[in-house]
């Protein structure tokens, strides 16, 4: 009976892997956003760097068990690609979290640590409302469940793009180092980047919601 429900029942353990998925990568924003006050301290970006580097883990290990079980079950409760595709996006947000958390041990940049906090809190918000899409998913929701909550994931993207314009302006016309300015522009483009990457699974999870409903 075990077999038979594994094989052609709807099982929920995908939605239990993509929310916690989801919350991995909320995880790894919360750690970034706990570490911007301390900016400067060597411990605290070590200390950092090692969560950020146990979230990371701890996903890929998720991302395992979800491809495991799409190769063991037979029947699942959303369409395998979209199952994949949502997986795969997730997956790109504390890899790319790790990355800065990287950086900010190379070169901490405490002076220029508020416009940072202020990116960060952006990315924190992000994955904060990601999680909110990816939970709505188990109930089959219909579009103007998730309507809100897509509309905010874009309007933060956007904020954040035209916010990194901004500093990036700031910085080729202030008086930073040539070697800080590089420095700095990497950092904005990945804290942006891991803002888009929570905006392609915000993307994916509404395009199932369009599908199913």
């Amino acid at each position: 009976m075990n077999f038979l429900k594994r094989l052609f029942g709807r099982d929920d353990k995908f939605y239990d892997l993509l929310e916690a998925s989801a919350r991995e990568a909320q995880n790894s924003a919360r750690i970034l956003s706990a570490l911007m006050p301390k900016i400067g301290d060597d411990r605290a970006i070590h200390e950092s760097l090692e969560l950020l580097a146990q979230s990371r883990r701890k996903h890929k290990r998720i991302s395992q068990e979800i491809t495991t079980a799409l190769c063991r079950t037979f029947v699942t409760p959303l369409e395998r690609e979209d199952i994949e595709a949502l997986s795969s996006a997730l997956s790109r947000v504390p890899k790319t979290m790790e990355k800065i958390g990287e950086r900010l041990l190379i070169c901490p940049l405490n002076n220029h640590a508020e416009s940072m906090i202020k990116h960060v809190a952006m990315l924190e918000a992000a994955t904060n409302t990601v999680v909110a899409m990816v939970n709505a998913l188990r109930t089959n929701p219909h579009v103007e469940e998730v309507e809100d909550e897509y509309a905010q994931l874009q309007t933060l993207e956007g904020d954040a793009d035209r916010f990194m314009t901004s500093l990036l302006s700031e910085l080729f016309h202030g008086k930073a180092e040539a070697k800080d300015a590089i420095f700095l522009k990497d950092m904005y483009e990945l804290l942006e980047k891991a803002i888009d990457r929570c905006r392609d699974a915000g993307n994916v999870v509404f395009q199932v919601v369009l599908k199913y409903s």
